[in-house]
């Protein structure tokens, strides 16, 4: 008989994201019957399931003063003290389906001792889940980012440079640099905010006959020339604040612009003086560096939906990351834009702003602003240089860009059949060569013409070494060291960034494995790790990361294949902690397409972040399961797990 002991075994190691769902499928569907006549246990409650498995084996090295990798779990008495830490014990779930801890040497738990340790913590952040009242969180209000400055003031005046030059850098949060949290205002940031709004507005307002005047400066300067000079004034100032506040101006605000530059002349100045002295006063507000939403009752606490307008700026900035543009603002005037938020999302991502997404979504997400510094040693790839970089991040840039825009399936950024190559990149991956083409290897045009120069075009993969965005060289470069491959560095990239399962930090003092001209090399790659990996604590850890960074072997550190490293034949076999084992990564990836629900709730997530501006908590997850369920309806399709967002509490209310 399958007692409730049993199946809550199997419950447990079902949903681990290592187990293919079918198999959990098959697994519930026997085991249901039997058990509806034995489920007489009470679940596993964290205080007492829960707190007894960290004592039993986690707490002799992860409590007291110094804590192993520094993770503490001695705090951990109830719920209420895991809810507030949901990274955290992310980490800790991970360790421990995958039996990576405890370590190898200390006493093992039993497998329903794992099991019921997991369904304990699972069950804290799912009650919290269902007992909190809806909360769509609040974010922290956002001071517009560099790139979200050049963007708008682009978009706001019609002048196409980058004022942000001298600008300091944003910095991270999350993973991303729009986050709340972090996007500080520093006095050295608000001189240059001041000394740009000077030079914007010198560019767009220039004193000369009105046939003199670009189309931007014509637009900006429109009014009715049969009113008043104020009143004409005042029209101006009144459509420019608008726009940059991105609602309707009130007629305080207007008044006090008209009112600042009246007084410029006053005093002997020129109109357009004025009117620049007043635009500048705009692009110094935080209306405009910052993307407020104004609580109606302030001090409430209560869920509010956005406005129509605060919608359409939190729409507009995720997929363009600039203002809104008439359309957008046009129905949110009309009240009309949530009634239309799906046309909008279909044609804002067929606009080309929507190359914003690509650049400041999927390039943060792939962690591939790293590109631009990265370095390799010249001697030993001699062939990496300005023009190949470029090339590199060019071929991610458009394949993403083409799930974007012919809304594919995110499951093809696993692994796809076709890329965007160009003869420099082509030959780099083997398949052009110096007179003509490989064998079987041929990149054609669509009309059949071999890939030659600089132009980028779409090429068809006829063979297993190349395919989605873990064998594109972009990703490659900045998952190495400068010297070699990284294998922990590729595997903690595909845990982190495709399926949101990080490993813990490594414990302080580990020592480098030994490299460079001076060092004998006794064996390969991976037999020099299996040497240096002597400690029980690093083993277990290593244990989910190096299989599938050693999977990637047959790349060298700028992502060119390869079948030998220096003297020694490569090994891309592997076996991950659940027993499944992989000969090369063709077939890697068909185990991480297995569990393509795993890595839709990564992205989904990591999109959603990037969308809100602020990190998850656990009132969230039930969003994410919404939106991976839709995609699960709609075959993964990108256009879903935008509409998704767009169409979530999160995104469309707030706390007050």
């Amino acid at each position: 008989m399958i007692t409730a002991t049993s199946f809550s075994r199997l419950t447990a190691l079902g949903r681990s994201r290592f187990l293919p769902s079918l198999a959990f499928v098959l697994v519930s569907v026997i085991c249901l019957p039997a058990l509806s006549a034995a489920n007489d246990s009470p679940a596993p409650r964290f205080a007492e399931d829960g707190v007894a498995f960290l004592k039993k084996h986690c707490l002799d090295c992860h409590g007291g003063a110094q804590p192993e990798a520094g993770l503490s779990l001695a705090e951990f008495r109830d719920d209420a003290s895991v809810v507030g830490h949901r990274d955290r014990w992310k980490i800790v779930i991970g360790m421990v389906e995958t039996a990576g801890m405890p370590p190898e040497g200390s006493p093992q738990p039993t497998a329903d001792e794992r099991a019921a340790f997991l369904l304990a913590v699972r069950a804290v952040f799912e009650r919290a889940a269902r007992d909190a009242k809806p909360d769509p969180g609040r974010v922290t209000m956002r001071r517009l980012n560099r790139t979200e400055y050049r963007n708008t003031i682009r978009d706001l005046f019609g002048i196409d440079f980058d004022p942000t030059e001298d600008f300091p850098s944003d910095d991270i949060g999350h993973g991303f640099d729009n986050i709340g949290d972090v996007l500080t205002m520093s006095p050295v940031l608000m001189e240059r905010y001041l000394s740009a709004a000077e030079s914007i507005v010198q560019r767009a307002v220039k004193d000369g006959p009105r046939d003199a005047q670009s189309a931007g400066q014509q637009r900006l300067l429109a009014c009715d020339a049969s009113r008043p000079e104020a009143e004409q004034t005042r029209e101006i100032l009144r459509r420019f604040a608008s726009r940059a506040y991105r609602r309707p101006a009130t007629n305080d605000e207007v008044a006090r612009l008209a009112q600042l530059a009246e007084s410029v002349a006053d005093n002997g100045r020129s109109r357009e003086d004025g009117l620049r002295l007043a635009m500048q006063a705009v692009l110094c507000s935080p209306k405009f560096l910052f993307r407020a939403e104004l609580d109606d009752r302030p001090g409430r606490p209560e869920v509010r939906p956005l406005d129509e307008f605060q919608l359409a700026s939190r729409l507009s900035y995720f997929l363009w990351s600039t203002m809104p543009d008439d359309q957008l603002s046009d129905l949110a005037a009309r009240g009309q834009l949530r009634a239309n938020l799906d046309s909008q999302v279909r044609r804002m991502l067929q606009d080309p702003k929507s190359e914003a997404l690509v650049d400041n979504f999927a390039l943060q997400w792939l962690q591939l602003k790293r590109l631009e510094t990265f370095s390799p040693d010249r001697q030993r790839f001699p062939r990496f240089g300005q023009r190949l970089r470029a090339s590199m991040l060019e071929e991610t840039r458009r394949f993403f860009a083409s799930v974007m825009r012919e809304d594919r399936s995110i499951l093809e950024l696993l692994d796809a059949d076709y890329t965007f190559l160009n003869e420099p990149l082509a030959r780099h991956y083997g398949i052009v060569d110096t007179h003509g083409t490989r064998a079987g290897k041929r990149p054609v045009k669509p009309g059949g013409q071999p890939v030659r120069g600089e132009e980028f075009v779409r090429v068809h993969l006829a063979d297993g070494e190349r395919g989605g965005l873990l064998t594109q060289a972009s990703v490659l470069s900045v998952t190495s060291n400068p010297t070699r491959t990284s294998p922990v560095k590729r595997g903690v990239w595909v845990l982190e960034q495709l399926l949101s399962m990080p490993p813990p930090p490594p414990p302080p003092n580990v020592p480098l494995l030994p490299e460079g001209d001076g060092v004998e090399l006794t064996g390969s790659l991976r037999e020099r790790f299996e040497q240096h990996r002597s400690d029980p604590v690093c083993a277990n850890c290593h244990a989910r990361m190096d299989p599938i960074g050693f999977a990637f072997e047959n790349y060298d550190a700028v992502g060119a294949f390869r079948t030998k490293d220096g003297a020694f034949d490569i090994d891309p076999s592997g076996e991950l902690p659940d027993g499944r084992t992989f000969q090369t990564l063709a077939e890697l990836k068909e185990i991480l397409k297995e569990m393509k629900d795993s890595f839709a709730a990564c992205l989904s997530e990591k999109m959603l972040i990037y969308a809100l501006g602020r990190g998850l908590e656990f009132y969230d997850q039930p969003e994410v399961d919404r939106i991976v369920s839709a995609l699960q309806r709609n075959n993964y399709r990108f256009s879903t797990l935008v509409r998704e967002i767009v169409r979530s509490d999160p995104f469309q209310k707030r706390r007050g």
